[in-house]
């Protein structure tokens, strides 16, 4: 008997398989399905594959495919917060996939409550099995401290415990430091540590909080988290993907192993055909995979009564001198750069020095070479004039910059000009004062380094943010305005982006539209976008 095979059940189910075996890391004849690949297990069963399989894990799978059909549990009586109605959807979320054994990515837009819808499912956790382990949530050290003040305003009933030091510092070991508490809060470096002590302790879940700390698969951070003996986990993330989709696949690793399969088969099934080839299909393929493990929602989306965000870009024609000598080091490192691009990843190191000498000679020129010290900084006189203006108007402002040294600049101009400041970087000792001095205060400007004020700081004191050096990554801006254009501000925000013209910031402004379109793609179904820094991209920074 004959009967032809091109029917279009058969040819899903070699689809079915073919993505199977792409993602696979093993080489054996074997389809493998992992229980979080729910959209896959799904296309399977409408085959009549799978009818034979276990029952409950069956069930499981099926009920995470229809996650967003699921009751709505009842809030516990532990939480001291009004939950919106997105973050009750959150919670509800949350509590199925704890319920279920699964992990997830939260990935809301910053400002929206991630902790607080974290702080609920503990709660409710902490109800449903009263003396049970502990929860850990593993931050970076500038967030600690803002964990455990959320936790003690909006579940003052959980005792939570922040471990700040080593065994060697706070003279007990961690199980002891860990004693009593429903909730344990640590930085990623103190993690990293102390991990083989860590992972000696029974725990309920593993939250990891602003979790693009760990967006490098490779580094000994993520190693840990991934290793953790946890049966929760949990990555919260306001940017899950900043430059490629790799980062996005680390994200879904640690909430949800075994979704996208290994790195080097994602790479080869989703990465290059996205980013390189544009590929539709595979895009729209891979938003079904992580769709239920995935809530993301923006602030457009959910909050109706935020405050209207007013963006400027301000173009500034650098100072004759200024000009000068930019464009002598743009010709010195054009030079340099071209004649290392040929092999990208051996030569990286140095071309982003370059870029970086680049940037800081567009902010001040004296960043790279002490000799021009006397050489104008137009950004600083700009910056200057916009302070002036803002403050005399009684509005609250927050200077934003990834360079230190820059900071220090204009740190010593507000001094000169008699403007109160505030200032914060990855060296500050004391930054719950400064914080605490920003909030309750009438201190007018806030300097922040973006490395350390980039998450976690709830500023809705502030009205105006600025922007001092523009860089390709859309995420990192994002995260800075944030700070301030988030739940709880009730004034209108503005937000200033200073950019000198004719010089590599230019570039940058027309690079980052473009890489955002990749982060677009796959959160909220727009067109394929860009991936990381092509050797493309770098030639047209230093044209």
């Amino acid at each position: 008997t004959y009967f032809s095979l091109d029917r279009p059940e058969l040819q899903q189910l070699h689809a079915l398989i073919e993505e199977s075996w792409a993602l696979s890391d093993g080489d054996e004849d074997v389809v493998r399905v992992s229980r979080f690949q729910a959209s896959f297990w799904a296309e399977l069963e409408a085959l009549g594959i799978v009818d034979e399989q276990a029952a409950a894990w069956s069930r499981s799978v099926r009920e995470l495919a229809r996650v967003t059909d699921i009751p709505e549990p009842e809030l516990p009586t532990g939480l001291r917060a009004t939950l919106r109605p997105y973050q009750r959807a959150g919670y509800t979320w949350l509590s199925f996939l704890y319920e279920a054994g699964l992990g997830g990515v939260l990935a809301d837009d910053m400002g929206l409550g991630k902790t607080v819808q974290a702080l609920a499912l503990i709660c409710k956790a902490r109800e449903d099995k009263p003396g049970g382990a502990p929860f850990l949530v593993v931050a970076p050290t500038s967030v600690v401290g803002n964990w455990v003040a959320e936790t003690r305003r909006f579940a003052p009933d959980l005792a939570v415990l922040a471990i700040t030091e080593t065994e060697s510092r706070r003279g007990i070991p961690l199980d002891e430091a860990c004693a009593g508490g429903d909730i344990v809060v640590t930085s990623y470096a103190l993690f990293r540590l102390e991990y083989e002590d860590y992972q000696r302790i029974g725990w309920s879940g593993l939250l990891v909080d602003e979790a693009q700390n760990v967006k490098n698969h490779q580094s000994k951070g993520y190693q840990c988290i991934r290793r953790l003996p946890a049966p929760f986990k949990l990555a919260i993330t306001g940017t899950p993907m900043e430059n490629n989709l790799m980062e996005l696949w680390t994200m879904f690793s640690i909430g949800a192993p075994g979704l996208l399969g290994g790195p080097t088969r994602f790479a080869e099934y989703y990465r290059t055909p996205i980013e390189r080839a544009r590929d539709a299909d595979r895009l729209d393929l891979l938003r079904r995979r992580i769709r239920p493990l995935l809530m993301r929602r923006t602030k457009q989306e959910v909050v109706s009564d935020l405050p209207p965000k007013t963006e400027q870009v301000i173009e500034l024609d650098l100072e004759p001198k200024h000009r000068r000598v930019y464009r002598r080091d743009r010709r010195r490192e054009r030079r340099e750069v071209l004649g290392l691009l040929g092999d990208m990843d051996r030569n990286r190191f140095q071309i982003f020095r370059s870029l970086t000498l680049l940037r800081q000679a567009a902010l001040d020129v004296s960043l790279v070479d002490a000799e021009h010290a006397a050489v104008p900084s137009t950004k600083l006189d700009a910056l200057m004039e916009i302070l002036a203006g803002g403050t005399a108007e009684g509005h609250r402002v927050l200077v934003f910059s990834q360079f230190t040294h820059f900071l220090d600049g204009a740190r010593r101009r507000l001094a000169a000009a008699g403007i109160e400041y505030c200032y914060l970087d990855g060296k500050t000792r004391h930054r719950a004062a400064v914080l605490a001095e920003v909030k309750d205060g009438s201190v007018p400007v806030f300097l922040i380094s973006l490395k350390a004020g980039g998450g976690g700081l709830n500023l809705t004191e502030a009205d105006y943010c600025i922007l001092l050096d523009p860089w390709w990554n859309p995420a990192t801006e994002d995260q800075a305005i944030d700070r301030a254009h988030r739940i709880g501000q009730d004034k209108p925000v503005m937000v200033y982006r200073l950019v000198a013209k004719d010089t590599i910031e230019d570039k940058v402004m027309a690079l980052k539209a473009r890489k955002a379109a990749l982060f677009s793609s796959i959160m909220s179904g727009g067109g394929i976008g860009a991936g990381g820094l092509t050797a493309r991209d770098i030639r047209g920074l230093l044209e």
